[in-house]
């Protein structure tokens, strides 16, 4: 769709939700009269502000939400489908996620891809895709950004952030602890205990993470039950605040974490020609390697970071000093199965990715202003620097090691101008530059170094209008900008390195933000569409089990995102959330090598590729809708209650092609949790049950050798405790 007529689609969109909110709020309370909407502060804009004063679309995520979904112990891919708009899948089970957001994101599955969804945990950007893996605990929220976000937050932030904030030291002694156990022996204990080392001066928080799973998918080839399907992760943090005056503080964070497990389970042709349905090929319980090391995956890392702040009185200054380091390896069977099946398996296929002495260095400094007046305001530069070896084992020739490099620097600036009491108008500038570059290290091809590199002015603007005291609404306009990528996992299958050049987004929002029925009601909303300039893709797979780096001439999109929350009694309230997102590849040249055995739908060349121009962005759902209900019956001291939550995603192609096999349609998962809370003892007990259906839903695919997929985690049932002391 043209973008102009995109906008105007928006408009009339955004114009009609405005005048039923409008309407709503008029309307008469039929809501329960003691109970509200919580406040929810967000920093978005690198400060604490309520979620409904601030232009941009977010979804903030936390309490029982998060602590339902990591009751069975899944890692950080459980957030996919939580919010609007927001979905995450992965090839290499437990690290190197992959992020989406309004249907754009990176289908890269090696260890180097760059992603336009940046992940940010306490203030700290997690550039590579293991980084991005690092466990989730002791967690105050979280906040995803939807949209490009590239003036505050500069690293290749054009389809948005998903932020984490932990639980911070105080003064106040405080601690909290949750521990669930549950089938396949899965047991979690996720705790911090905060306290005053030397009361007002210096506090401390200390918190831990323990995750484990036994091995419970049986390998019918070697005849060994119990083979696979576990993991055993470890995490810790320590942070310590120092308050030695009313203007300075201090904030280190030192963590680490040590992961023990099975890497993706590929399971070979579960797909028959001609369907996207599991066949009777698909046992969850079983696969048939013939490799017996059975999957394994390993990787430790660490990191620290010192976050220091000044009051200049009427300016505070801030800096945000990190360090991390991780490395480790994945090793899978990628023909999911052996010589003999099941079914037509042409060829054996087994790789082990891994990554060594990975390091990430980055600087944040900025001085924002801190002032009652109209005007606000905040000035910073930022450098990023990482530098890491990965080494690809196809084993059917010696491993190879390709050493990655990327340094970059940016400076922004943002203002803020309170027009009136009704408007406000923001804006922000930043630029950027960014440098990658990469070279063979050790491996039985050789092949020339590549450097690529780039620098940009991204931009933004919005106008936030106070209708009333409840509701308002906000136009934004955004640039964003990804940096040139390299991608050289071919070399170690005997081709040369790709690149791509860099992307660009502008980007057009108009929101909506409202409490209603006097703060019983929260509908948040938003109209968007984007174009991206040559959009960075990733071809994987095909007949040739290739992955190289491609531009589009151009991406379209455009759709919608609702949030929502009803209080409707005391005692039950209810979220809902949804989003569409229409994504289009144009581009009438671009083709790519279809895969070994489906059913391609696409028009193909005289060379046999497939020509993608008119198809949705891989991986990018067609709508996504989550929703969560809590009923509570009080008793005595406490509450007996029932906690639900739901999601369910649409039409979601896998490949940059089309097929009648590798895209998922209507998949939906759901959580369940009953029991008791002490609200004057400040614990829980209850029973829950994650995946409570035992959807077998389709995460992904490998298309290059038979009809290989992988599916979600399997149902978990148990029992769950929680305390807050």
């Amino acid at each position: 769709m043209h973008p102009t007529r995109s906008f105007r689609r928006a408009l009339v969109v955004s114009c009609g939700l405005t005048a039923l909110v409008a309407s709503l709020a008029a309307a008469p309370a039929a809501f329960a009269q003691d109970t509200k909407v919580g406040e929810i502060i967000i920093t978005a804009q690198k400060r604490s502000e309520n979620l409904q004063d601030v232009p941009v679309s977010v979804a903030a995520i936390g309490g029982e939400r998060l602590q339902s979904a990591f009751a069975a112990g899944d890692d950080i891919l459980t957030l996919s489908g939580k919010a609007p708009g927001l979905y995450a899948e992965s090839s290499n089970g437990r690290v190197a996620p992959r992020f989406y957001i309004r249907g754009l994101g990176n289908a890269d599955f090696d260890l180097a891809a760059s992603q336009p969804v940046s992940i940010i945990q306490d203030d700290v950007v997690l550039e590579n895709v293991v980084l991005k893996s690092s466990p989730l605990y002791d967690l105050d929220h979280v906040e995803v950004l939807r949209g490009p976000q590239g003036t505050l937050f500069g690293r290749n932030t054009t389809a948005g952030i998903v932020k984490f904030d932990t639980i911070k030291p105080s003064d106040e002694t405080k601690g909290r602890a949750t521990a669930s156990y549950g089938s396949y022996n899965t047991f979690t204990f996720d705790g911090g205990l905060g306290w005053a080392v030397v009361p007002g001066k210096v506090a401390a928080r200390a918190s831990v993470l323990f995750q484990r799973r036994d091995d419970w998918i049986d390998n019918t080839f070697t005849k060994k039950p119990n083979t696979l399907g576990g993991f055993n992760e470890k995490a810790a943090r320590l942070q310590l605040l120092f308050t030695p005056t009313d203007k300075l503080s201090a904030l280190f964070n030192v963590h680490m974490r040590d992961l023990d497990g099975t890497a993706a389970v590929f399971r070979a042709n579960v797909l028959t020609k001609g369907s996207n349905k599991l066949n009777a090929n698909y046992d969850r319980d079983e696969v048939a390697y013939n490799n017996p090391a059975n999957n394994p995956q390993k990787y430790k890392g660490a990191g620290a970071s010192a976050k220091i702040e000044y009051d200049f009185d009427g300016a505070k200054l801030t800096s945000i000093t990190a360090y991390e380091n991780t490395h480790g390896y994945s090793l899978g069977d990628i023909d999911g199965g052996n010589p003999g099946g099941p079914g037509f398996i042409p060829f054996q296929s087994d790789t082990q990715d891994g990554i060594k002495n990975l390091f990430q260095w980055t600087q944040e400094v900025r001085l924002a202003s801190d002032t009652d007046g109209p005007l606000s305001w905040q000035v910073g530069g930022f450098y990023f620097d990482t530098k890491y070896d990965i080494q690809t084992n196809p084993f059917f020739m010696p491993a190879t090691t390709l050493r990655q490099k990327n340094k970059a620097w940016a400076a922004f600036g943002q203002a803020s101008y309170k027009v009136n009491e009704q408007l406000t108008l923001t804006g922000g500038l930043r630029y950027t530059d960014d440098d990658k570059d990469m070279n063979v290290v050790s491996g039985p091809n050789p092949a020339p170094s590549v450097a690529v590199s780039d620098s940009k002015v991204t931009w933004d603007l919005s106008a936030f209008y106070k209708i009333d005291e409840d509701v308002s609404v906000y136009a934004k306009v955004a640039s964003g900008f990804r940096g040139p990528s390299i991608q050289g996992r071919d070399i170690a299958f005997g081709s040369p390195a790709s690149a791509a050049k860099s992307e660009t987004i502008m980007s057009y929002e108009l929101g909506l933000k409202s409490e209603l029925f006097d703060r019983r009601v929260r509908l948040n909303g938003a109209v968007f569409t984007y174009s991206i300039d040559d959009p960075q893709f990733s071809a994987v797979g095909g007949g040739s089990n290739s992955n190289r780096l491609i531009n589009a001439k151009k991406g379209d999109a455009y759709g919608f995102e609702l949030d929502s929350e009803f209080v409707i009694t005391p005692n039950f309230v209810v979220t809902a959330g949804y989003s569409y997102a229409h994504t289009k590849i144009k581009d009438s040249t671009l083709a790519v090598a279809p895969c070994a055995a489906c059913t391609v739908t696409d028009k193909l060349t005289a060379a046999g590729l497939a020509l993608v121009d008119g198809n949705p962005f891989p991986n990018a759902p067609k709508y996504t809708f989550d929703f969560t209900a809590r009923y509570s019956v009080p008793v005595a001291t406490g509450e007996l209650f029932a906690f639900t939550d739901w999601k369910r995603q649409g039409y979601t192609n896998l490949f940059l092609y089309q097929s009648k096999e590798f895209y998922t349609k209507g998949d939906f998962e759901g959580g369940l949790k009953l029991g008791y809370a002490n609200k004057e003892g400040g614990w829980e007990v209850a029973g829950f049950a994650r995946n409570i259906t035992n959807e077998s839903n389709i995460k992904g695919a490998i298309d290059f050798n038979n009809l290989t997929a992988f599916v979600n985690e399997p149902r978990v049932i148990g029992v769950s405790i929680d305390a807050r002391f």
